[in-house]
């Protein structure tokens, strides 16, 4: 019973974790949108501490997740309802953070590949100058004598 109440406070508080992982993965879509790095970068540290606090009660839920059903079995009425409302919202948070997620690496990705034309284009223009100037001006050869 011991076993089962830490595994229950367990579920509990990888839900937290989750509910706060949600709120970030929010506050992480403004920041995308905004393009606002540094806040992003902010709030990717923060969700790396809750991913860390995660992992421990991961532990605990990983030892009876194998054996779901079963664990569900041997509690008491009360305590299943908990068990089973704690891991579905956490499951749904956590199908909601994925797609969130999803949606903000794709707005990045069309963001780096637009700052890569960019750069692109920037790198034949001044190609393009630099032959125009040549042919313009002839050898870009210094004539001033810098030796004595």
């Amino acid at each position: 019973m011991n076993d089962d109440c830490s595994i229950l406070n367990a579920l509990e508080q990888q839900l937290g974790c989750y509910q706060k992982l949600a709120k970030l993965a929010e506050l992480q879509h403004e920041h995308v949108q905004r393009n606002f790095t540094e806040g992003l970068l902010d709030v990717l540290g923060l969700r790396q501490e809750v991913l860390t606090e995660l992992a421990t009660h991961e532990t605990l839920v990983a030892s009876v997740r194998k054996a779901w059903p079963e664990f569900l079995e041997a509690l008491p009425a009360e305590d299943r309802a908990r068990a089973e409302a704690s891991m579905g919202e956490t499951r749904r948070l956590l199908e909601e953070i994925v797609a969130a997620d999803r949606q903000d690496a794709i707005v990045l990705q069309h963001r780096k590949h637009s700052l890569g034309q960019q750069i692109h284009q920037t790198q034949a223009a001044r190609k393009m100058n630099r032959n125009i100037a040549k042919s313009a001006y002839g050898k870009n050869e210094s004539t001033l004598n810098v030796t004595r």
